[in-house]
């Protein structure tokens, strides 16, 4: 057997015998039963007070930007361009994208403001926009029905999360989502 072969075979059975021990090893700790199988977290767990801050405020501008992003690219700017006016060209299309914009920003701002309330600073900041923020729900619609004045209502409650967020030390710049973060909404 060549050189590389035989060290590629006992690396092969040295791993097999380490993961059988392991597997073994687990079985015969505690009552006898098979250990759960644990699941890694997805999102790393911070463990002081400051880290869950210092979290919230990234995941804060993160969700903000996305949501900002998604309001000026498919909502805002067609919207100044006179997309959404009977007879513009590529109406139908440009109706569809803002609506799943508007689905998106929606929920991207609410992830934001769940990501606030772990900051005593951005939860004060967002505490007056909550409403505004729960207002955009049934703007998607209407967006999607070609009603213009609601991405006037998009573009003022994000102007106001961001100045929100400026105020708390955590601004927010705009960031477009791609077209699978709007489709998948996340």
């Amino acid at each position: 057997m060549p050189a590389p072969i035989r060290r590629l075979a006992v690396a092969l059975t040295l791993c097999c015998a380490l993961l059988a021990g392991s597997a073994a090893w687990a079985t015969t700790q505690g009552n006898g039963q098979p250990p759960s199988p644990t699941v890694a977290a997805a999102t790393p767990s911070p463990t002081t007070s400051a880290e869950k801050q210092k979290f919230a405020k990234t995941r804060f501008v993160a969700n903000a930007a996305l949501a900002a992003g998604a309001t000026y690219q498919w909502i805002w700017k067609p919207y100044k361009a006179g997309k959404f006016k009977k007879g513009a060209h590529g109406r139908k299309l440009t109706l569809v994208k803002a609506a799943l914009a508007g689905a998106f920003t929606y929920n991207r701002l609410k992830a934001a403001v769940r990501n606030a309330q772990g900051d005593p600073t951005l939860s004060k900041a967002l505490a007056p926009l909550s409403a505004a923020i729960a207002g955009l729900k049934g703007l998607p619609a209407k967006l999607g029905k070609g009603d213009g004045s609601a991405a006037g209502a998009f573009n003022d409650t994000i102007n106001k999360v961001k100045e929100a967020g400026k105020s708390a030390g955590a601004p927010v710049r705009n960031k477009v989502p791609s077209t699978s973060q709007l489709q998948r909404g996340s």
